[in-house]
């Protein structure tokens, strides 16, 4: 370990407060915006923490606010590892766990949504070759709906962010140990997800663009900062930064994007010390400029709105980040909007929409 890393191996983890559900429960509920337009949710997670439980009944209990959410797409968070045996193996327990979740879900006893048909776990890449006998475990584990890695490299010299839950180190993209890990994925037919902050999406597009047929999905559309020297008091500096990059990794045809994200501590925009949750008005205004940089990019085959809850709940509600989505979207063609809502997600997660129940 070198000394950077000994550094960084002390500094915290990102992590945001847990949602206030009093603050959550003060707003007046909205009317659900196009309530018969089907949605993938392509990014949530399931843990039970301290203060902050976040399982099935839960999840279900925010996607029945009124929008038609046909299905959802799990994304790894350390949450219910293995407790003994190799230490590489623990996250098998995590799919392990979500499948489960994802049979309860498939019964019909939950109601119509098929959570978690999709599940992406995390292996640690930085094994290089080795980490092949942990995929195939994963896959074994997951089965059909085991889609794929994400190994966050979320990485920033500022104290005041944390960094990723794995504690990735600042040049894990380049490594020959990562990217012989990497390598392991699209042979196996699985998909990557890249979870960063902004200033790290030049060398995510060099990634890409070493494995251009290998599928990544680039998370929270890219990560940009609002915390922190010296992102915080210069939003215009670093979208304008944000922007050129996300131009540069678009080239790349197959990098996807994630629309949405943008309500966590690490994006600076506060909603969550207001005196009252927002609007879907008011988070439609503030994200717009993201997400619609991002589908002039990428296009809406390549683009897909996310909710990640519950990290996201701290800004809101699950009902008002979807109807601020299709405020944003309101402008596009039907087919276009079936893209970004459930099309874009069910053909990049190989999710067979025809299977859901209506």
């Amino acid at each position: 370990m070198t000394d950077a890393q000994a550094i960084d191996a002390k500094r915290p983890r990102s992590n945001n407060p847990n949602p206030n559900t009093t603050w959550l429960a003060s707003k007046r509920s909205e009317a659900i915006i196009e309530p018969d337009l089907p949605i993938i949710d392509p990014h949530h997670h399931l843990w039970d923490r301290a203060g902050n439980r976040y399982l099935l009944d839960e999840l279900m209990a925010d996607i029945s606010g009124g929008h038609n959410v046909l299905a959802t797409v799990f994304i790894e968070c350390s949450s219910m590892y293995r407790a003994s045996g190799p230490r590489e193996t623990a996250p098998i327990g995590e799919t392990e766990f979500v499948n489960g979740i994802a049979a309860m879900s498939a019964s019909g006893t939950y109601g119509l949504t098929r959570a978690c048909d999709g599940i992406v776990s995390f292996a640690d890449l930085m094994l290089g070759d080795r980490v092949e006998d942990v995929l195939q475990e994963h896959i074994r584990a997951g089965g059909e709906r085991f889609k794929g890695i994400r190994h966050a490299a979320a990485w920033d010299p500022s104290e005041e962010i944390g960094l990723s839950h794995t504690n990735p180190r600042s040049d894990m993209f380049s490594t020959n140990e990562f990217r012989a890990g990497f390598a392991r994925l699209q042979p196996l037919g699985l998909t990557f997800e890249a979870w960063l902050y902004h200033p790290q999406l030049d060398a995510f597009a060099d990634l890409a663009a070493a494995f251009p047929e290998t599928k990544i999905v680039l998370n929270h559309v890219g990560g940009p900062l609002g915390i922190g020297a010296p992102y915080a008091g210069h939003r215009d500096e670093v979208f304008a930064t944000w922007q050129e990059s996300i131009r540069a990794v678009a080239q790349n045809p197959n990098v996807y994007v994630k629309l949405g994200g943008l309500g966590m501590k690490v994006n600076g925009f506060d909603f969550h010390k207001l005196p009252a949750p927002p609007t879907s008005e008011d988070l439609a205004k503030v994200w717009r400029p993201y997400f619609e940089t991002c589908i002039e990019h990428f296009g809406v085959r390549r683009c897909m709105f996310e909710s990640n809850f519950p990290v996201d709940k701290i800004s809101g509600s699950y009902t008002t980040y979807w109807n601020a989505f299709k405020r944003i979207a309101s402008g596009a063609s039907a087919d276009d909007k079936a893209a970004l809502f459930s099309g874009t997600a069910a053909e990049f997660y190989r999710l067979d929409v025809a299977a859901y129940p209506s």
